[in-house]
């Protein structure tokens, strides 16, 4: 078995996987990206035309969806100021989503719009919808440790020519239906689309309740900012405390927004957890460094790319002009990470005779070291 540090973890672009007029279904391969298989990941997004309609489904791994919505026309919240990012409303709501958790005997019917996150326990059956002429865009993240490959989801569609029915013969459907076998072969075979499909005129889905959203959903770009740096970044953290979902499903994540040419801290996760990022929108460049102090990663990163962090590995980041955004997920519901540089780094707890010490370094040396970054925490804006 290749050791973590000789493996690939350079970013990778999702593929096709089917689709047709109402949306495409992508996915990442761990063929491809072979850290999926390492860290037990999955990860696919949904592209819903006006009027697509993912087809009910349940997956064999628990997972969370954020909502994209278009990346490439993404509006640059980077670019706004901290006060406009925290009282505005983002987006407006340009989809459905129809949610039934485990044992429920109703669906829940959500409205969702750019920032939304919605955690999807095992078991969970979903559909979405997009009414709109704005294309709509759902990433799914999750856990695939339990699923059936590990490092890709399967999903287990309710209907349409791949459909859990069309497996059963005629005579089990019509009993389990309580229908004659005639009208149940013909229930079973009248949806000809596979996962995805297009509504034809004058058909509509359920429409949203408000009600449905409260403990479902949170909006990333509209919740209390967990960190704030002037003219460095933002960050909202998703756990189990504000989205309690999170719990179940053994994930957590954070929408991070860096302005043009800030610097995201080198800094590791300390729960033993892998690292799963998703670049929204905007470029720029990222180094991993693993055991020994190897450097395994030094690339560019660009909208639409995913790739992973392996455990206890140290990330750092920094934007191109145009800023950066991303959405992770944590392999534990509440991630927490240790600092290497900035006023909270590790380095700035050790005492100055250790600093010297470790560093080889004259007190002069460690001074200098010490007086730095005394007030920039977790993002560091662009040198003057």
């Amino acid at each position: 078995m290749a050791s973590v540090m000789d493996m690939d973890i350079s970013p990778k672009l999702a593929k096709k996987v089917y689709g047709g007029d109402g949306g495409t279904y992508y996915a990442w391969s761990p063929s491809e990206l072979v850290m999926l298989k390492e860290a037990s990941i999955g990860a696919s997004k949904i592209a819903l035309e006006k009027r697509g309609l993912a087809l009910p489904s349940y997956s064999d791994s628990a997972k969370i969806a954020y909502v994209l919505q278009v990346e490439e026309n993404s509006t640059n919240f980077t670019s706004r100021s901290p006060e406009l990012t925290k009282s505005m409303s983002c987006s407006m709501p340009i989809g459905r989503a129809g949610i039934i958790l485990r044992e429920a005997t109703k669906e829940k019917v959500v409205a969702i719009k750019k920032g939304d996150t919605i955690a999807l326990p095992f078991g969970t059956v979903t559909w979405w919808y997009n009414p709109e002429d704005t294309e709509l865009v759902v990433l799914f993240l999750g856990d695939t440790s339990k699923a059936h490959k590990t490092g890709q989801f399967t999903n287990f569609q309710l209907t349409g020519s791949t459909g859990l029915f069309t497996g059963f013969s005629t005579e089990f459907v019509s009993r389990a239906w309580d229908l004659p076998e005639a009208e149940a072969d013909k229930l079973v075979k009248s949806q000809s689309n596979s996962g995805i499909t297009k509504l034809k005129g004058g058909l509509d889905l359920p429409k949203p309740s408000e009600e449905d959203r409260v403990g479902m959903v949170l909006n990333c770009e509209e919740a209390p900012l967990d960190i704030d740096i002037k003219n460095g970044g933002r960050v909202v953290v998703v756990s189990s405390q504000n989205l309690p979902l999170v719990g179940e499903v053994g994930l957590g994540g954070d929408l991070v927004r860096i302005d043009a040419h800030s610097m995201c801290s080198p800094g590791f996760s300390v729960d033993s957890a892998y690292q799963v990022t998703y670049v929204i929108r905007g470029s720029g460049r990222v180094q991993i460094v693993g055991i020994d102090g190897k450097r395994v990663l030094e690339t560019r990163l660009k909208a639409g790319c995913l790739f992973i962090v392996p455990r206890f590995f140290v990330v750092s980041k920094i934007a191109d002009a145009d800023g950066m955004d991303w959405f992770s997920i944590i392999t534990t519901p509440n991630p927490v990470f240790t600092n290497l540089a900035g006023s909270s780094s590790v380095y700035k707890a050790l005492s100055p005779q250790v600093l010297e010490a470790a560093f080889n370094a004259a007190p002069e040396m460690e001074k200098l070291f010490r007086s730095k970054r005394t007030k920039d925490a977790v993002f560091f804006p662009p040198p003057n």
